[in-house]
């Protein structure tokens, strides 16, 4: 499986086992193995449960079969673009109801167009503030977005 969890040791009073069920299930999808590390590690501190993808096909794959709440899509990958697995992820059935954001290094505003036209819900720019992150987190939770 070309998607897979990252394993994470969470310090003891970080996330109890009520945080971890309350939590989302989320799929990072980055080329960039230490930013999609990084940003997992991150997600399963705040109490989620986090799946890996390293390009577009295994992105579309993973979440097919795993069936994510909130997809992080890195735009620039190998294999098929983030904006092309966007919109095969939304072509799925139950693709209408997952949050994506685009999570790149690029900002401009035709490149927040392209992500919206894919399908994008949220456009973020790396590197992503984490007290930030954990505000989107809980307006996804909520369903705000």
């Amino acid at each position: 499986m070309a998607a897979t969890a990252v394993p994470v040791a969470v310090p003891v009073g970080e996330a109890t086992d009520t945080r971890r069920a309350a939590g989302m299930r989320i799929l990072v999808a980055d080329d960039n193995h230490d930013v999609a590390q990084s940003m997992a590690m991150l997600l399963e501190l705040f109490g989620h449960e986090v799946h890996v993808a390293h390009d577009g096909l295994d992105a579309v794959d993973a979440a097919e079969r795993w069936r994510p709440e909130l997809v992080f899509m890195d735009v620039g990958m190998p294999r098929l673009s983030g904006y092309e697995a966007t919109r095969r992820i939304r072509a799925q059935p139950g693709g209408d109801r997952i949050v994506i954001a685009a999570l790149t290094g690029w900002g401009q505003e035709r490149d927040r167009r392209e992500s919206r036209e894919a399908g994008c819900d949220l456009h973020l720019v790396k590197p992503v503030d984490p007290s930030d992150l954990e505000q989107l987190l809980e307006s996804v939770k909520r369903g705000e977005l």
